[in-house]
């Protein structure tokens, strides 16, 4: 892979793990329920999902999109439609201050990390990014294992990045989540990036 390559992926994972979901919710949920050990470790179990994700993407996808581009591009579309869903669930609705306390969790470290884990293989949007976004910024058939570990340390980093300051910055979320009008701007703001990334898929 190229420089450019590298880029063009950390940019969109950042994009994917920066907007608002079901993992993000999770995390900050375990934050403000059980403080930052905690949620730290419910971190590492959503990366942990996110290289198990990737690896299957390098060694499986890879021969399918040598030989079945039509696949990618079915996947591709079905990407779209669920972006653009996104976007209207959470223009409409979005996350609630409710859903936020309902998630608070108990338990030990190995559980946390467990959740993060079970959080990150049942989320549809991690599942649309490996699917659909990152084969669109990753010459599949030109990976090699050099490529794979500079993919998977990228992985790392840019989700800890993204992570850490939501955690650090749990107790002012509480707050936060409490002001009706600032939470509906963070949804239709996630529903804006949301809303670009499908038109920017559909458009390539």
């Amino acid at each position: 892979m190229t420089l450019a390559g590298f880029i063009a992926y950390s940019g969109a994972l950042a994009l994917a793990a920066v907007i608002p979901g079901p993992g993000i919710t999770a995390v900050v949920a375990r934050a403000l329920g059980s403080g930052f050990r905690s949620s730290f470790f419910m971190s590492l179990g959503l990366i942990v999902g996110d290289l198990i994700y990737l690896t299957a993407v390098v060694l499986g996808l890879a021969i399918v999109a040598q030989t079945f581009g039509m696949v990618f591009l079915v996947v591709k579309w079905l990407g779209v439609a669920y972006l653009a869903w996104l976007a209207w669930t959470f223009w409409t609705s979005g996350i609630s201050a409710e859903q936020v306390e309902a998630s608070k969790g108990q338990g030990g470290l190995t559980s946390s990390f467990l959740a993060g884990l079970t959080v990150t293989f049942g989320n549809p949007k991690t599942m649309i990014f490996y699917l659909a976004i990152a084969p669109t910024v990753i010459e599949l058939n030109k990976i090699t294992l050099v490529d794979y570990c500079v993919l998977a340390g990228l992985t790392i980093i840019v989700l800890l990045i993204v992570l850490i300051p939501y955690l650090a910055l749990a107790a002012q979320a509480r707050l936060l989540l409490r002001r009706p009008r600032a939470l509906r701007a963070l949804n239709r703001t996630a529903a804006l990036f949301m809303a670009g990334a499908a038109a920017a898929i559909a458009a390539r």
